[in-house]
């Protein structure tokens, strides 16, 4: 509010009320704040003392909620780890059955690339010897 209303409502007030009665009306004014306050605080007070035990269950319920999830995530990490462990293994064991099958596979190769080159040579030996006759 700037001055000038101010000055408008003392003047509303002088006129309503005159000079003698602004004083009464401004103490009953001041005893009536006062009262206001002390109810507002005594709701404060009563309200902290009663929500004093809401403080603590809350804050019970928030470790709680952090012991659960702390659990959760040391499972998952646990899991994880174990299949991660298992992964490995299963590749390892994969990877060792492949390098054991293509050593199989290539002395097959190798033992049949022998045999066809000793019964090409044997042929050829054999054509050689028939066409010398």
């Amino acid at each position: 509010m700037g001055g000038g209303e101010i000055v408008l409502i003392i003047f509303v007030f002088l006129m309503l009320f005159g000079a003698k009665a602004i004083p009464d009306i401004a103490r009953t004014l001041g005893k009536a704040m006062r009262e206001f306050q002390k109810a507002t605080n005594e709701i404060k007070r009563e309200l902290n003392e009663s929500g004093g035990g809401l403080g603590d269950e809350i804050s019970d319920i928030r470790s709680t909620v952090r012991n659960i999830k702390s659990d959760i995530q040391d499972g998952i990490t646990k899991h994880t780890s174990d299949i991660q462990d298992g992964i490995k293994e299963t590749t390892s064991t994969i990877q060792d059955g492949v390098k054991e099958h293509t050593s199989v596979i290539e002395k097959e190769v190798s033992e049949v690339k022998s045999d066809v080159t000793k019964g090409a040579e044997t042929m050829a030996n054999t054509i050689d010897n028939g066409a010398q006759i």
